[in-house]
């Protein structure tokens, strides 16, 4: 089996439907996809009525998380969508991502770009907007040659001269809420450190110590030498070990299936879920 648990739509910042990320996912090989859009639930209808036969979803979402000053993202997998806590805290985060982005434009601005906020929106589309649409409007303006190269010092990486902080999610509740609606977490790319700063590895170890259920070690951000210390401290911990594409379509350069999860490991994952099951595709519409 091939198992891809981390991708996103259009429902958040990639710029794949969710339709055509689930039928990509099946053109790439996959027999399983996970649909993990930034804080939010709202491709799921649309990859289930569009999943191909023979490829299985897994819903879940990225949550966006910040400890002792540290921005991090928590992998939440097979959780009830409608659970009343999960569901407050996610439209909390989602409803300070457009005065986010708009004070990232008048950053911007400041600085001598000439961005603007409906250019930002309509690259959103519709999604949840992020630093990513505000990353790809730099890029259509020349400003940067690419996406990645948009998150630095220079301009939106953490602490740069165009971020701006939004509401983020104590990691700790995060484990909480999730687990109370029945769900499965998993930290993504835990030491991304391209990214900006990194939490701690005793921080990952209080987070297990509270219910964390596992880590992203194979990822595009993880050099070989990260992913067997990653390894290493997972085995140490009790935590299971993932890996994933993190695709967002041609937003960035990751392929579906680039990295993969072990088929015990997923097997894992759905055990432990209460709130809601994997979808077996009927051959969509």
């Amino acid at each position: 089996m091939r198992i891809d648990l981390h991708t996103h739509s259009t429902a958040s910042d990639g710029t794949d439907t969710p339709a055509e990320l689930v039928r990509h996912a099946a053109e790439a090989g996959l027999d399983v996809v996970a649909l993990t859009d930034h804080d939010t639930t709202r491709g799921y209808a649309e990859a289930i009525a569009a999943l191909p036969e023979g490829l299985t979803l897994v819903t879940g979402a990225e949550l966006s998380c910040r400890v002792d000053g540290i921005s991090m993202h928590l992998l939440a997998y097979l959780f009830d969508p409608e659970e009343p806590a999960l569901l407050a805290e996610r439209e909390l985060v989602r409803d300070d991502r457009v005065p986010r982005a708009k004070g990232m434009v008048a950053k911007l601005n400041a600085l001598g770009v000439p961005v603007t906020w409906e250019q930002v929106s309509r690259i959103a589309g519709g999604g949840s907007v992020g630093r990513p649409h505000v990353a790809s409007a730099l890029v259509e303006l020349g400003v940067v040659p690419s996406v990645d190269e948009a998150f630095t010092k220079d301009w939106l990486a953490d602490g740069g001269r165009a971020h701006v902080e939004k509401h983020e999610t104590d990691p700790f509740e995060a484990v909480r809420l999730v687990k109370a609606a029945g769900g499965v977490t998993v930290f993504a790319h835990p030491a991304a450190s391209k990214r900006g700063r990194t939490v701690p590895e005793s921080t990952i170890a209080e987070l297990a110590a509270a219910g964390l259920d596992g880590i992203e070690v194979d990822h595009m951000d993880h050099d070989p030498v990260t992913r067997a210390r990653l390894r290493g401290l997972a085995q140490e911990l009790g935590l299971l070990t993932t890996g994933s594409s993190d695709y967002h379509g041609s937003r960035k350069t990751c392929v579906l299936g680039e990295y993969t999860t072990d088929p015990e490991v997923y097997g894992e994952i759905t055990r432990r879920a209460t709130g809601a099951f994997p979808v077996p595709g009927t051959g969509g519409v």
